[in-house]
């Protein structure tokens, strides 16, 4: 199976982005992560949209640098990062196994149009105010995310993760393999090879192509709700427990938050006939075993 973590579960919000905060989320997670690994082939795939763009935020105020590191470049870091903290969660929590971590890349076309039209929110929420005067002194854009204003980048589409064979080696050897953390370092192919870009992919379309690559099972993907909501965010909201794929298709979602984990889940469960599951990383064991969170199947 394929779970994928988003970066908004390991850092909720309103919290102070501390590593020890970070840390203890996934502690809490990681006993039923550990659990399904131990008996599963697991791949886990992780979000990093709050600590990208804290790393993107201290590398434009560093005024020994040149210029900011790109988005390319703090992707791999917080692979590094993140993919270290899961290895060293599930040991603890007692998984035998190895896990280990790819600094993978993902590759994305040029001319995708997503690098015209940012939508990817990353980083920390700020009043308006501030996040005007943010824009006008780093040139980034911004876009209200509930009663917030963050940081928006380009998010390409994932064509290709070109580590995972090395992937799937390790999977058949029994090992627990952590990859394309934050979707996958974004690059694009040209004369001289691959290069990295300014951009950050979905972690959740990533984590679909490769659950459906690696002909998984099922895909998970563990967040900050409980649960797919229609009208969510309104005194009518209500949870959506058990929904074909092809009634999932017909209803719509925000593109900066719940769309994104939607397409992916209607993707895989499309391509394979698989389950997809879309819940709380407090609620890990239930919703992996379908009886929390949403669920999408084939009919």
């Amino acid at each position: 199976m394929v779970i994928a973590l988003g970066g908004n579960a390991l850092l909720r919000r309103g919290e102070r982005p501390d590593a020890a905060v970070q840390v203890a989320h996934l502690a809490a997670a990681a006993p039923a992560l550990a659990a399904v690994a131990a008996e599963h082939e697991v791949v886990i795939v992780h979000g990093n949209g709050p600590q990208v763009g804290l790393l993107a935020l201290e590398s434009t105020a560093d005024p020994g640098l040149t210029k900011p590191f790109p988005l390319s470049d703090l992707v791999a870091e917080t692979q590094g990062v993140i993919g270290y903290w899961i290895q060293q969660a599930l040991a603890n929590a007692g998984l035998s196994r190895r896990a280990v971590t790819l600094v993978t890349q993902t590759l994305v076309s040029a001319s995708d149009p997503a690098f015209g039209t940012p939508m990817k929110f990353v980083g920390t929420g700020y009043p308006e105010d501030h996040a005007r005067l943010l824009g006008s002194t780093t040139g980034w854009s911004f876009r209200q995310d509930g009663t917030e204003w963050r940081r928006v980048v380009p998010s390409p589409e994932p064509r290709r993760v070109v580590e995972l064979d090395a992937a799937g080696i390790l999977l058949r050897s029994g090992i627990t393999v952590i990859l394309a953390g934050g979707g996958g370092v974004p690059v694009v192919e040209g004369t001289a090879g691959l290069a990295g870009v300014d951009a950050v992919v979905d972690k959740d379309l990533t984590a679909a192509l490769v659950a459906t690559e690696l002909r998984s099972d099922l895909l998970v993907m563990l967040t900050d709700v409980p649960a797919v909501y229609l009208d969510y965010g309104t005194s009518t909201q209500r949870q959506l427990r058990d929904i074909g794929v092809a009634d999932l298709a017909e209803l719509r979602f925000p593109a900066g938050s719940m769309g994104p984990k939607v397409t992916a889940a209607g993707r895989f469960v499309e391509a394979t006939k698989g389950r997809a599951a879309i819940g709380s990383l407090d609620d890990a064991a239930a919703v992996i075993a379908g009886t929390a969170g949403t669920q999408i199947t084939a009919e």
